[in-house]
C-alpha cells in the first residue's frame, strides 16, 4: 500500500455506532419490520378478534401520536454531540420501541379489517373528546417543534425532555382509557406495556430536567 493511501486511512474517523445517523435509520426500519412480523402472528392467533370502537380508535390515533415521538427522538439523536447522555438513551429506546409498537398497531388493525391509519382528520372521538388530529393532547405544536429544532446544547435537551414528558403523559391517558373501555386483549396488553414503560421514562426524564434546569 502506498504511503499516501496509509495516511488517508489514518485520517478517517470511524464514529461509534450511536453517533452515526444512518445506523438509527437502519435500526428504526428493523424495528418496524420486526413489529409488523410480531403483529402478523398476533393477527393469525386471533383469527376472529373481538374489539370495539375504542380499540380501533386507540390504535389509529396512537400510531399518529407515536410517529411524532419517533421524529422528535430521531432529531434529538442527530442534533449534535452536546446532547445529554441519559436523554440519548431514552431517545434510542423511544425510536426503537415505538416503531415496534407502530408495526403491531398496523397488523392489529389489519386483523380487525380496519384502516391502518386515521384518515378522517379527527382524533379522540373514541374517547368522547374529538379534536383535529394534529391537535391531539400531548402532540407538540409546529411552533414548539420549530423552537426545538432551533435550540442547541442544554436548551435542546431541555426542549426534548419537556416535549417528550407531555407527549408521554397524554399517551398514558389514552392507554388508560382503552384498558378500561376497550374489548381486545392484545390492545389492552399493548396499552398496559406503554403505561408501564412511559411512566418510568417520565420519572427519569423529570430527574434529568431538574438537573439541567437546577430546579
Amino acid at each position: 500500500m502506498e504511503r499516501a493511501e496509509v495516511n488517508d486511512l489514518e485520517d478517517e474517523v470511524v464514529l461509534p455506532w450511536w453517533q452515526n445517523p444512518l445506523n438509527f435509520i437502519a435500526l428504526g426500519l428493523a424495528a418496524l419490520i420486526l413489529g409488523v412480523g410480531i403483529g402478523y402472528f398476533v393477527g393469525d392467533r386471533n383469527a376472529s378478534p373481538s374489539y370495539n370502537r375504542a380499540d380501533v380508535g386507540f390504535l389509529q390515533d396512537m400510531r399518529y401520536h407515536h410517529e411524532q415521538a419517533v421524529d422528535m427522538a430521531f432529531f434529538y439523536l442527530t442534533s449534535g454531540d452536546e446532547t445529554h447522555p441519559r436523554l440519548r438513551l431514552f431517545a434510542q429506546e423511544i425510536l426503537y420501541s415505538q416503531q415496534m409498537e407502530v408495526g403491531r398497531m398496523i397488523e392489529l388493525l389489519r386483523s380487525f379489517n380496519e384502516t391502518e391509519a386515521n384518515d378522517t382528520g379527527t382524533a379522540m372521538a373514541w374517547m368522547g373528546m374529538p379534536v383535529p388530529i394534529d391537535q391531539m393532547p400531548g402532540l407538540a405544536s409546529q411552533d414548539e417543534l420549530d423552537a426545538f429544532a432551533a435550540a442547541e446544547g442544554v436548551d435542546a435537551s431541555i426542549a426534548f425532555a419537556t416535549l417528550m414528558i407531555e407527549h408521554h403523559r397524554a399517551g398514558i391517558a389514552m392507554a388508560d382509557y382503552v384498558i378500561d373501555n376497550g374489548r381486545n386483549g392484545d390492545v389492552a396488553a399493548m396499552a398496559q406495556s406503554m403505561v408501564n414503560g412511559q411512566s418510568t421514562e417520565i420519572d427519569a426524564m423529570n430527574g434529568v430536567l431538574a438537573e439541567l434546569t437546577g430546579s
